[in-house]
């Protein structure tokens, strides 16, 4: 949601911004719609100023004994009354134009933010590791299809496409990694575990910018609630309607939880295997902070997110979104891109943004100082630490032997004893 009167005072740069994400006048159209219910609200309140006044002139007139000139002034209260309630009804309906109209437009994007219409627009900002050299390098589709532990055909009669059936061994290395991942976030990290509700109502689907631009991606339920499509949902909905003490920020959370997609915008897109699925595990990172520690927070997620990456000795990339690539609520986005031989190129494997109090204002998070009594929108950031699905097809490619085995990352071995690889003992 956006700040109306940030907007009047600086249409130039939102006009900008939205023009940006195919939403060229959208500015225009808001300031006139907000021109019209400040219009609508002055109209109301003459119309009432004009009745009290009227109302007072009756208690002068009876007082006086005037029975006609008081008779005469209530039936022109009376007419006032029909006055304000359809003003009152126009004022409803143009500010619920003007909300729905906000609701709709996008983020704005910080400073700092490159120009770009799409991914090819996006700044590299650090490499980390080089690439695994594996001869002749499977897909994760054949190694696991080969080493009986993935059954795409299994979950298509079951379910349908992009589902997937994990068998064995490599169902136990994703729970084992899903595990190492909430272990690092929260022993090493500080971020708090939380095992939140996998169904959420409107009100935090919208408060999180889900609703209503994304219905089509989200499952819901015959009941009206929705599947989270990620922990992201409920996480940052804990401060929903709430006023945060500032000296408990920043909030840091994390949950490893089911994800559920409806992906209906990537048709014909990673169809393959499992890098785009319906229904995925993640462990997700959410902060809440003041304003002014937002920045730092978002760069430390970012960070917390590498270190993943880097304990399992996967090699990556961190990308600077371009203002064309960003997502619909984020005001600035990092994305690690994870190598992958068979593709033999990088991919997404975690998306970190700073939302700033977008999102903040949808579902009025505030924060107060002790001591002083006005509030202030909250900030809001999530990302992913990290996806457990694609960074078990990360494992399985990049660890891959010339026999068809997949060598376990040394920092699980922990949670695996005694086994040294997939498809070897264990």
């Amino acid at each position: 949601m956006h700040d109306i009167r940030a907007l009047r005072e600086t249409p130039e740069l939102y006009e900008k911004a939205w023009a940006a994400k195919g939403r060229s006048g959208a500015a225009a159209q808001a300031l006139d719609l907000d021109g019209k219910v400040r219009a609508a609200k002055l109209a109301s309140e003459t119309t009432q100023a004009k009745r009290n006044d009227l109302s007072k002139q009756i208690g002068q007139a009876k007082a006086q004994k005037d029975e006609g000139l008081a008779a005469q002034l209530m039936a022109e209260v009376e007419a006032l009354k029909a006055d304000l309630a359809e003003q009152g009804e126009t004022e409803r309906t143009l500010s619920g134009d003007l909300q729905d109209l906000l609701a709709s437009l996008p983020n704005i994007p910080a400073a700092d933010v490159p120009d770009g219409a799409d991914e090819h627009g996006n700044v590299e900002v650090r490499r980390w590791g080089e690439p695994h050299h594996v001869s002749h390098p499977k897909d994760h589709v054949e190694l696991g299809e080969s080493l009986g532990m993935l059954d795409f055909e299994a979950a298509a009669r079951m379910s349908g496409a992009r589902f997937t059936v994990i068998k064995g061994q490599l169902a136990r290395l994703e729970r084992a990694l899903g595990q190492f991942m909430l272990d690092k976030q929260t022993q090493e990290n500080g971020y708090l575990e939380v095992s939140p509700p996998l169904l959420v109502n409107d009100a935090a689907a919208y408060g999180t910018d889900k609703l209503p631009k994304f219905a089509e991606d989200l499952f819901q339920t015959t009941d009206g609630r929705w599947l989270i499509p990620t922990a992201e949902v409920p996480l940052t909905s804990l401060v929903m309607g709430q006023i945060v003490a500032e000296e408990e920020l920043p909030l840091r959370v994390t949950a490893l939880t089911p994800c559920f997609r409806s992906e209906a915008g990537a048709s014909g897109r990673d169809t393959r295997g499992m890098i785009r699925q319906h229904q995925f595990y993640k462990v997700e990172l959410v902060s809440i902070t003041t304003p002014d520690q937002s920045d730092a927070e978002h760069e430390r997620m970012v960070s917390c997110a590498e270190s993943v990456l880097k304990a399992l000795d996967l090699p990556f990339r961190t990308m600077l979104l371009c203002k064309g690539d960003m997502g619909f609520g984020a005001r600035r986005t990092y994305d690690l891109e994870v190598w992958i031989p068979s593709q033999g190129q990088y991919r997404e494997i975690s998306s970190c943004s700073s939302c700033g109090d977008f999102q903040a204002r949808r579902m009025d998070a505030r924060t107060k100082k002790a001591g002083e009594k006005g509030t202030r929108y909250v900030h809001t950031l999530n990302g992913s630490g990290l996806a457990v699905g694609r960074t078990l097809v990360a494992i399985m490619e990049n660890y891959q032997d010339e026999k068809g085995r997949i060598a376990i990352p040394q920092a699980l071995h922990p949670y695996l004893p005694g086994w040294t690889h997939i498809g070897g003992e264990g």
